[in-house]
């Protein structure tokens, strides 16, 4: 993750230092913890959150147990770990629901900050789960807004509830109206946004509050803004008592420190981190799974979740008997690749695992995701008899099939490379039962 790589490259570089130097004494875990104050506040997270984070840290670093144990450099990197999760909330907090529906959520937040475009990622999740969310259109200033929610909806399969430039006050009430007699639930508020807080925004937002009473005050902030994040989620928290917040960007080339700081700050959870431009790119924010992420560690459990999500259970277990049988084709392999598309792409799989994520130097070469466009060009230009059977392919065939997929022999040799040296790790993976058939 973008966000994190930077930190995440720090921690590392201190925790190697320590892990070399065997047994620690005290003046060697307190130089540790200066670096990694340092490390913190370059990665923007307020001062006063780094300072307290290395102060609990310190504080069971330091315990006679852990100078005395077999390997204490691993002991700190658990208690940094710890501290990690704690920092950003301790476990993933769920929306709440309304036990009169339907559930009402308003959004909130600065303008650019990806609102409107996170309310449709957000009611397609919802969606996605059995439920009937209906988007409401409060940004009534711009047009552009109003046109923005409408064509996120429709590409969620969401109905928007819009009433052109009215009063917002007046549109969120008639939409729970509307949402009560049609069977919406829940109702997702896109109110309205400024460059900057003003008097007037948050007068209004407290009017759409007072008068729908919403189950559920999401704000949203851009993660790349870094302190300036932290300060608005701080002002709108006080004005408005927001439930949760909602990190945007968090793939960006930012350093990381809002999203550290946040909850500190403000007391209240971070529910969801939306991590790209696409209405499917955005996850339920899970302190201990962004915490192995920032420490190398991996996020294993949101890599399944992903895979459950592209791949059907009957599509993995027709993929488990034909790597058993061996008889996995050029078909199955493209079907693989699209899967990883689906997942976020080859980088953002990488990402999440043990020991490959942030501070892996990976060659750009291998995770190329255009690549995955030639692939499909070069097997589609095969023969069913081909894709089935590449050992057929000889020198006039390829030439062939780099001619109808417009690129050149040497890409189709390094496919039909890439497919074998698949083939054979995939092999030598069931030899050494790491697949549970």
């Amino acid at each position: 993750m973008g966000a994190f790589s930077s930190l995440s490259e720090k921690l590392n570089h201190v925790f190697s230092k320590l892990t070399k130097r065997g047994r620690l004494t005290e003046l060697e875990i307190k130089t540790a913890m200066r670096e990694i104050r340092i490390a913190l506040l370059e990665a923007d997270v307020n001062i006063f959150v780094a300072k307290d984070f290395c102060n609990k840290v310190s504080e069971k670093a330091l315990g006679q147990e852990i100078l005395k144990s077999l390997s204490p450099a691993q002991q700190v990197v658990k208690i940094v770990n710890e501290e990690l999760i704690a920092l950003m909330g301790g476990k993933n907090e769920k929306l709440l629901t309304s036990s009169n529906p339907p559930t009402v959520i308003m959004m909130s937040g600065l303008q650019g900050a990806g609102k409107t475009t996170l309310s449709g990622k957000l009611a397609l999740s919802l969606k996605k789960q059995g439920k009937k969310p209906l988007l409401v259109a409060c940004d009534v200033y711009r047009p552009a807004a109003i046109n923005q929610l409408k064509l996120v909806g429709s590409q969620a399969g969401v109905e928007v509830f819009e009433k052109g430039q009215g009063k917002p006050v007046k549109i969120a009430e008639e939409a729970i109206k509307y949402a009560k007699s049609y069977g919406f639930d829940p109702v997702i508020i896109d109110t309205a946004g400024r460059l900057q807080i003003d008097e007037q925004l948050m007068q209004e937002l407290e009017d759409i509050k007072n008068a729908v009473n919403p189950t559920e005050i999401l704000l949203v902030v851009d993660s790349m803004t870094g302190q300036v994040a932290v300060e608005v989620a701080d002002t709108f928290n006080k004005r408005l008592e927001v439930t949760g917040l909602v990190l945007t960007k968090l793939d960006g080339d930012t350093r990381g420190g809002a999203a550290l700081s946040m909850r500190q700050v403000t007391g209240k959870p971070i529910k969801f981190s939306s991590i790209g431009e696409k209405l499917t790119d955005i996850e339920p924010f899970h302190p201990e799974r962004m915490a192995s992420r920032i420490l190398g560690m991996g996020d294993v459990l949101t890599l399944i979740e992903k895979a459950e999500q592209s791949i059907s259970e009957e599509e993995a277990k027709k993929m488990e008997k034909k790597f058993r049988q061996n008889s996995f084709t050029l078909e199955d392999y493209l079907t693989q690749f699209e899967a990883m598309k689906n997942m976020g792409g080859l980088s953002s799989v990488l990402s999440m695992l043990p020991g490959m994520g942030m501070k892996a130097k990976i060659n750009p070469d291998d995770i190329d995701e255009s690549r995955i466009e030639k692939v499909k060009a070069i097997i589609y230009s095969m023969t069913p008899q081909e894709r089935r059977d590449p050992s057929v392919i000889n020198y006039s065939r390829k030439m062939r099939i780099a001619k109808g997929a417009g690129t050149e022999i040497q890409e189709v040799n390094k496919l039909l490379k890439q497919f074998e040296q698949t083939k054979l790790m995939m092999k030598q993976m069931k030899n050494k039962k790491m697949f549970r058939f």
